[in-house]
Formats: C-alpha cells, sequence, structure tokens
C-alpha cells in the first residue's frame, strides 16, 4: 500500500499549518523550511493556489495523488458539491473513522490497524483503509487479545479528541457506528475544497 513515509515537519511548515497534528517545532519555525530562513515569497498563481489546498488535504489524509485524483472523480460523478462531496468521500473512509473513534492516535496509526486485519464492518474483517463506509455501518475491533490491546491503548492516547456528532461510538464493546453522513461544518476542512475542484477542472 502506497503511502508518504518522508519528513512530516518539513510539509507541515511548507503549508503553514500542522497537517500530520500539533507539533511545538511549527510554532518555533513557523515560515517554510529552507537554509535561507524565513524570506518574503513570490506571489502565488491562482494555479499554485490550488495546487497548495489540493497538495494540503492530499497529505492529510495520507493519499497518494493517483488516489486523490480518484476521490475527486468519484465526487464529480455524484450528484451534489462537488468539493462537498469530495471531503464527504474522504471524512467516511474506514482509516479516517477508525482515527475519529480513536482506535489510532493518528491516521496513519488508524491506517496500520485495518490494513493489518483489527478492524471489522458489519462483522466481518475489512483490511483496506479506503474501504468506503455507509450510513449505519458498524465498526468494530477484532475480537482478540491483541487487537483490542492495541485498540485500548490507542484509545487511552486519544482521550483529548471528541468523537464526532455523525459518529457514536461504544468504548466498552470497542464498537462505534456511522449515524450519518458529515455536514463540511462538521468537517471543517484543513484546505480549501472549491480551489482543489477548480485545480483539477482546468
Amino acid at each position: 500500500m502506497a503511502r508518504y513515509t518522508g519528513p512530516r515537519v518539513r510539509i507541515s511548515r511548507r503549508f503553514g499549518v500542522p497537517i500530520f497534528g500539533p507539533t511545538k517545532y511549527l510554532e518555533r519555525r513557523n515560515y517554510a523550511p529552507g537554509v535561507h530562513g524565513p524570506k518574503s515569497r513570490r506571489k502565488t498563481t491562482d494555479y499554485g493556489l490550488g495546487l497548495i489546498e489540493k497538495q494540503k488535504l492530499r497529505y492529510y489524509y495520507g493519499l497518494m495523488e493517483k488516489q486523490f485524483r480518484g476521490v475527486y472523480e468519484k465526487a464529480k460523478n455524484k450528484r451534489g458539491i462537488t468539493g462537498e462531496t469530495m471531503l464527504q468521500i474522504l471524512e467516511t473512509r474506514l482509516d479516517n473513522v477508525v482515527y475519529h473513534l480513536g482506535l489510532g492516535i493518528t491516521r496513519s496509526a488508524a491506517r496500520q490497524m485495518v490494513s493489518h486485519g483489527h478492524i471489522t464492518v458489519n462483522g466481518r474483517k475489512v483490511s483496506i483503509p479506503s474501504f468506503a463506509l455507509k450510513v449505519n455501518d458498524v465498526v468494530s475491533v477484532k475480537n482478540t487479545n491483541v487487537s483490542r490491546q492495541l485498540a485500548t491503548k490507542n484509545m487511552e492516547g486519544s482521550t483529548s479528541r471528541a468523537v464526532p456528532d455523525w459518529l457514536s461510538l461504544n468504548k466498552e464493546d470497542f464498537k462505534g457506528v456511522v449515524m450519518r453522513v458529515p455536514t463540511r461544518e462538521e468537517i471543517q476542512p484543513i484546505a480549501n475544497e472549491q480551489a482543489i475542484v477548480e485545480f483539477y477542472s482546468r
């Protein structure tokens, strides 16, 4: 499974936002990486702005370019606002829901839990992080000691994050349910999705 494995702080500094989660390093050096330190940047073109927004969202959800383009194409072919639909597709991926439920400390850890077979959907093991969840789907931790111990450890480290209102969580049973599709306001995207749609529409 292809995924980004390079330096993370550098990416966050490039875009000026904590893409991979809070980091004190970004507070200390809130300017782009490079040997020359803080310096003024050239004026960014509309194309450049769209590219930046696309890269921010792609890194945020941990997708490679081909995967992210596929999400856009899928959203474009659905009814509704393309940008919002794209965000909803990304949010209801299995790895992202596992992260929101606190079963993974980071999205990367949640993706690993799924790919290593620790997660079930509606009682069946699913090892595909991009698996698209629907309303009323039940996401559970596999009923084994290894899986439950890993989930317990992750949930203890995720207590500072609240479970979104569009999901419900039963901590005792290591089980979550997709109650409804999230709205854009609930997603609070890290990037301008409309700029991404315009970027791909060129």
